[in-house]
């Protein structure tokens, strides 16, 4: 079989004109059909994401010498989520890279794309390690990711099996107010990609207490979400709350993270101090902190939806938990 790096390098390569030709696009139109919170625009940004950050043959091989993979491979159950495209790749890849054999589960959200891919690697080297998962089978190890009821099944169905189980994050910015307009300007896109359902979109951003905060307007890009945004200005006027349009979402100021989608909680702080205690207290609620240069191992704007290879989900090394099996 061919070296796990080069397929994947190979598969970076292949997926360089997804959206470019006929047979793409009639995939692409056909996962917008299968999830109606898809755009097109959104799952070329996750092609993008993969591609330019998980996808490298240089970044790769730096990546996998940190672990050494598995010369007796297991048999590794990934069920997958369908909130954003290919969320699941990731895990697939580090199964793979791993050493393990992947047996995956997509989302009935999110299929067409995910087998789209899995064909590809099929199509590079016919002796992959994935096949089909089965709620039937037994497994060495799972992977899964659902909501709190999805977790209570994992934990009783996978009792006796070695898992990694994943709930729902979030992401927040922070704002010192030395920011430029184009840096505002990125910062919507981290709060808007993917219409706001992806665990690392911005959903609450820091600012001083004394800064104006003027984030540029920008148009919705799916028209659920036009809807939902709608329903929450009606909702807000009729109560009488106070709130800041920006066309693809909406601030209202506060303390606890929106309960609604498309809204952004903007919180206020006297000093940097406080914001990063805040952190280190809600560390186990966060997935990613954009910052321009305030916060330590936070991303820059626009870079919230590009994970690289060590931006593992939850904090958790999925590499170690699959590559320490003992």
């Amino acid at each position: 079989m061919k070296d796990v790096v080069a397929i994947f390098t190979e598969l970076g390569r292949r997926l360089a004109t997804f959206g470019d030709d006929e047979h793409s696009n009639a995939i692409i139109n056909a996962a917008i059909e299968q999830n109606g919170w898809f755009t097109k625009d959104g799952i070329m940004r996750a092609v993008d994401a993969i591609r330019s950050e998980m996808l490298n043959g240089e970044k790769l091989q730096q990546w996998m010498s940190c672990y050494t993979p598995t010369t007796r491979p297991q048999r590794v159950a990934i069920i997958m989520a369908g909130n954003i495209p290919l969320v699941g790749f990731f895990d697939l890849l580090c199964v793979l890279c791993s050493g393990h054999k992947a047996y995956i589960k997509p989302s009935s959200k999110d299929s067409v794309l995910m087998l789209h891919i899995v064909d590809l690697l099929h199509n590079i080297e016919p002796m992959v390690d994935i096949y089909t998962y089965s709620a039937t089978e037994s497994y060495n190890m799972v992977i899964a990711t659902g909501g709190e009821d999805a977790n209570r099944y994992f934990e009783s169905h996978f009792a006796n099996t070695r898992r990694l189980l994943r709930g729902s994050r979030h992401s927040i910015a922070v704002l010192d107010g030395t920011e430029s307009d184009d840096e505002l300007r990125l910062l919507t896109s981290d709060i808007t990609a993917y219409s706001g359902l992806g665990c690392r979109s911005v959903a609450m951003i820091f600012a001083p207490s004394d800064m104006d905060v003027q984030l540029p307007h920008c148009e919705v890009e799916n028209p659920k979400l036009g809807r939902n945004i709608a329903s929450i200005r009606a909702l807000y006027r009729l109560q009488g709350k106070r709130y800041t349009d920006c066309g693809g979402f909406i601030v209202v100021e506060g303390e606890d993270f929106p309960t609604s989608l498309a809204v952004v909680t903007l919180r206020r702080y006297n000093s940097i101090e406080e914001v990063k205690q805040w952190i280190e207290r809600s560390s186990d609620n966060l997935q990613c902190v954009v910052s321009r240069h305030t916060i330590a191992n936070s991303v820059t704007f626009g870079k919230a939806q590009y994970p690289t290879l060590c931006d593992y989900a939850d904090g958790v090394d999925t590499m170690l938990f699959l590559t320490q099996t003992s």
